[in-house]
């Protein structure tokens, strides 16, 4: 994917590839990752889709910035209205999946269609609870260096076991990951009702999670049946990070949700 930065973003802050004309399609990363983790995607997908995938706040490119959900909603608008027509489907994973899903109520004239993974948890009540004080106990963890050292070294092991091509790997890893965000990104979202959220949102949605993902499985039914066109499809023998652990599998699901869900105009 080729890197095109417009003036009010950071160098590098947005991957972008394929027709300008074609449908966009912008991918969300999340906590700790950066928008490398959606090149296994962008590459199947560029000669048919416009393909965008920016960084969020307090990672990669914008690693000096704090995450908090309204900026990150600022930039995700700005995203799609310089580098799109003006609408797009939106795919987030994670903390992108909650990014996409507030984009979504707040613009849904915006958004195509959304797929949504690892992101069917509701952060309320008990689970906002859990959200917060696995934030809390994150931003400790990572605070002394040698936390975040230990954080960078174990996301780059597992990238390295995943069956990606070389230089694929070589661009996640060499982004770099951010640990501490998660600490910074689960206070913010915690208390939520997400899900209230997605029921505003009249347009196609898929949940995609992995098989082994279970945390966030336990609320994919419900999470389903909140929206007002929702469908669940899942990914066998993959985790929370899915579109990495079956790339090729994730990225036709993708393309398949795109074809036969998403309206095109003649």
């Amino acid at each position: 994917m080729t890197t095109t930065p417009p003036d009010r973003e950071p160098e590098g802050a947005v991957d972008v590839d394929g027709p300008a004309d074609a449908q966009a399609i912008v991918f969300v990363h999340g906590a700790a990752m950066t928008r490398k983790m959606w090149l296994p995607q962008g590459r199947d997908l560029a000669g048919e889709f416009r393909v965008v995938a920016p960084d969020l706040p307090g990672h990669g490119s914008r690693a000096r910035e704090q995450f908090r959900m309204d900026p990150a909603i600022d930039q995700l608008h700005d995203t799609i209205r310089t580098h799109t027509d003006g609408t797009a489907i939106l795919v987030g994973l994670s903390l992108g999946g909650y990014v996409v899903t507030e984009y979504a109520h707040r613009y849904p004239s915006n958004v195509d269609g959304l797929v949504l993974s690892g992101a069917s948890v509701n952060p309320v009540r008990g689970m906002g609870i859990m959200t917060r004080a696995t934030g809390g106990l994150t931003r400790l963890l990572t605070k002394p260096d040698v936390g975040k050292r230990a954080g960078e070294e174990f996301a780059t092991r597992w990238v390295r076991q995943r069956d990606l091509p070389p230089d694929i790997e070589r661009e996640i890893i060499e982004a770099g990951f951010y640990p501490k965000q998660f600490g910074d990104a689960g206070p913010d979202i915690a208390g939520q009702d997400f899900r209230s959220k997605l029921s505003t949102y009249p347009g196609p949605t898929l949940i995609l999670n992995g098989e082994n993902d279970k945390l966030m499985r336990r609320g994919e039914q419900d999470h389903a049946a909140a929206a007002q066109d929702g469908r669940i499809e899942v990914l066998a023998d993959a985790g929370h990070i899915c579109n990495l652990h079956r790339p090729r599998t994730y990225t036709e699901r993708v393309r398949n949700f795109v074809q036969q869900r998403v309206p095109t105009e003649p």
